[in-house]
């Protein structure tokens, strides 16, 4: 049986080459870009996981790949952010957070899982991980927004957001992970 969910996560995956090629493009429409194809690939996490649950759709493939994409999308887009200088000052501090959280918790449960220990997702992270798409949607924006919309103030504040529930997921996971280690 074909599974869409995940055609929808590998395809998060074949979109992050093309928000980073729009960091190479001049004016405000590479903003623009780079939003849309940032905000198609977000909508596809939302996706990927309904229509799997709905349609009975759940694979181990799916399990596997749904967080890799994600962290793949949100580490492109950061590093990209901060290379080019739209994420600046201490902002960037609240991107190293979020990219060191990832990388903790993706070790993490990689060490586990030689434990034969599952340490699913929980709402709280997902909800974490929907704030990062909004906050990064925003600034991927930038100065190319209306005036009457301050997308770069927006985006730093959720930005800011993001990270501080990422320090706080982030610890959920690392202690879930030393309980398993101690036995």
């Amino acid at each position: 049986m074909y599974n869409f969910a995940n055609l929808l996560t590998f395809s998060r995956i074949l979109m992050i080459p093309l928000i980073v090629g729009s960091f190479y493009l001049d004016g405000d429409k590479a903003n623009w870009i780079g939003f849309a194809v940032f905000s198609v690939a977000g909508t596809t996490d939302f996706f990927d996981g309904y229509i799997a649950r709905k349609y009975n759709q759940t694979s181990a493939l799916g399990r596997f790949m749904d967080p890799i994409a994600d962290k793949l999308l949100i580490a492109a887009a950061l590093m990209m952010m901060v290379a080019f200088g739209r994420i600046s000052g201490l902002s960037v501090l609240a991107a190293v957070i979020i990219l060191s959280r990832e990388l903790a918790v993706s070790g993490l449960r990689e060490f586990l899982a030689d434990l034969k220990v599952s340490v699913p997702v929980s709402w709280l992270a997902k909800w974490k991980t929907a704030l990062q798409i909004f906050a990064l949607g925003f600034l991927l924006v930038g100065k190319a927004s209306p005036a009457i919309i301050p997308s770069i103030l927006i985006g730093n504040i959720c930005l800011w957001a993001a990270a501080l529930l990422t320090l706080y997921t982030g610890y959920d996971y690392l202690k879930a992970g030393i309980r398993h280690m101690k036995e």
